[in-house]
């Protein structure tokens, strides 16, 4: 990979989240390419959060990637939380609204969060409109990368719209069904013929003409404009355990690369989204070790995405994370009386001791934990004390042990195994980059503003209640459940009969008089919230 060297960021228009409308439609008559951008990247490192950047700074020696592009901060609450989950995290940097937890895409069914505007209880689960859809409706190239499951809420969050983060059933078809061009992460599992509903969902990607590639050599040598990279069952390795563990695993600097460099040839431009998502995974395990590895390696997908808008001048690049995660401190309850005398090297020297995260290291644990000090020392407990070896041989959970005797090495402390509700960095790059302290849904429609269309409108667009529309066009309208793992809305009338299938972009209209069925292929999904069935403004002109 290309070693990066960031001489002067040319940093060109600024949005606050206080004037959005103001400041844009000022900038736009003065000069529009401040407000409009050919291409978004957005990049989430999930679950990290502000003393994550300052201990991998230490750690690293020199300045990140991310610090050339510190723009001001977000605030992350949702609509019933000061602490949000990532799926109504997703949401929000996705849609524009807040949700509740769990809920992926689709509008809450409880507001409590001051200053958070109310549902009307009919609208409670409905889906919303993402910067992906509205993206690919302007003719733009559009991707996802992840280091997790691909259906994870994050990933989910930017291509599909379903009740529950667990779905990923539903997740992995409407997103196979979106055509999104590139789709790079984990989560073979959830695409397997194996899923509830019999459905191979490999076979309809090949179908659809991508590539599909399931190692590092197959992403990196493809040429296809179509790729869907699926690298494990379930979510990729920590990037310390990667050589190790996965070496035909791509790095996400990899993936991120090749993203943007096959979305990239579409003339109309490219919409991505890129999320290191086991940082969040190694924080609810309070694993220094594991957040620094893949809080580096997130750093170094953002100098990839950054690279190349430096050169194109027509990128927006907005990198953030979703939330923070396990109250993460430099210094602890050993530095209270010490703390302004203590080095930066009490810090960072027991963490640069460990060779693989907490998962990496007990990866290699033998079932009769004999060589418990071999892994120890693998995760940076060298020379390892006879009291902390006991405590190892006594703990009934040695993860946590391991992570403790670690932190108290490096006086690194915890306040929780769960997510934090602080503000967090916001970093930005190019036109109409936003600035200033935002609301994660404002960078929704900041992305949304740059590419040129409205998340509102386009809701309006493009999830219509189906029942009450085509009932209003004379059709009498069902719900076919009699298989409940395919759901199909079916509307009648004199002269056709029209099925929809949930998750898919076809709709399949019968003639009556002629027997014959045509099937069109949509430029959205259809979804089901398992209440209502909604469609497109294109379903409703076919239905006419």
């Amino acid at each position: 990979m290309k070693k990066k060297k960031w001489l002067s960021l040319a940093l060109v228009g600024a949005i606050t989240a206080s004037s959005i409308g103001v400041v844009q439609a000022k900038d736009k008559e003065l000069n529009p390419k401040k407000v409009q951008a050919k291409n978004v990247i957005m990049l989430v490192m999930d679950g990290s959060s502000d003393n994550v950047s300052t201990i991998a700074r230490w750690y690293k020696g020199e300045p990140l990637a991310l610090d050339n592009i510190l723009t001001g901060a977000v605030r992350t609450y949702s609509a019933e939380s000061a602490i949000t989950d990532s799926a109504p995290a997703a949401t929000a940097l996705a849609t524009g609204n807040k949700s509740n937890s769990g809920y992926v895409g689709v509008l809450p069914s409880v507001v409590t969060t001051p200053g958070v505007a109310p549902v009307a209880e009919e609208d409670a689960f409905k889906p919303v409109a993402n910067v992906l859809e509205g993206a690919k409706l302007q003719g733009k190239a559009t991707g996802i990368v992840s280091t997790s499951e691909i259906q994870h809420a994050t990933p989910a969050g930017f291509s599909s719209h379903v009740t529950s983060r667990k779905n990923y059933d539903d997740i992995a078809e409407q997103q196979v069904y979106q055509n999104i061009d590139v789709v790079l992460g984990g989560g073979y599992e959830a695409l397997k013929e194996t899923r509830k509903d019999g459905e191979d969902l490999v076979k309809v990607i090949e179908e659809k003409g991508y590539d599909y590639v399931t190692d590092r050599n197959e992403l990196l040598s493809s040429k296809s404009d179509k790729l869907w990279g699926s690298f494990a069952p379930s979510a990729l390795a920590y990037d310390f355990d990667r050589l190790v563990t996965k070496p035909d695993e791509p790095t996400l600097a990899e993936m991120t690369e090749k993203a943007i460099d096959t979305l990239s040839k579409d003339k109309d431009g490219f919409f991505l989204m890129v999320e290191g998502s086991k940082i969040d995974w190694a924080a609810h395990a309070n694993d220094p070790v594991g957040m620094l590895s893949d809080f580096l390696a997130f750093d170094d997908a953002v100098a990839e995405a950054l690279e190349f808008a430096e050169k194109d001048g027509e990128t927006l690049v907005i990198a953030v994370t979703d939330h923070g995660n396990s109250g993460i401190t430099i210094g602890n309850v050993s530095t209270t009386s010490t703390y302004d005398a203590t080095p930066v090297s009490a810090y960072i020297n027991p963490l640069k001791e460990a060779k693989m995260t907490l998962a990496g290291a007990l990866s290699l644990l033998k079932k009769d934990k004999s060589n418990l000090a071999e892994v120890a020392e693998s995760y940076g407990l060298t020379n390892i004390t006879k009291e902390e070896l006991t405590a190892l041989k006594e703990s009934d959970n040695l993860g946590k042990t391991l992570v403790q005797l670690l932190s108290n090495r490096a006086n690194i402390g915890f306040t929780t195994g769960g997510h934090t509700g602080d503000d967090v960095f916001l970093y930005s790059f190019g036109p109409a980059k936003p600035t200033g302290l935002v609301d994660n849904t404002d960078l929704a429609h900041s992305m949304a503003t740059a590419m040129g269309f409205d998340l509102t409108d386009l809701t309006n667009k493009l999830f219509i209640n189906a029942t009450a529309e085509f009932e209003k066009l004379g059709y009498t309208t069902k719900i076919d459940l009699s298989d409940k793992n395919n759901p199909v809305f079916v509307a009648e009338n004199k002269k056709s009969i029209i099925t929809i299938p949930e998750n898919k972009n076809i709709i399949h209209i019968q003639n009556k008089n002629s027997k014959k069925t045509k099937t069109h292929t949509l430029d959205s999904v259809t979804v089901y919230n398992d209440k209502d069935f909604f469609v497109s403004k294109e379903v409703i002109k076919l239905a006419k």
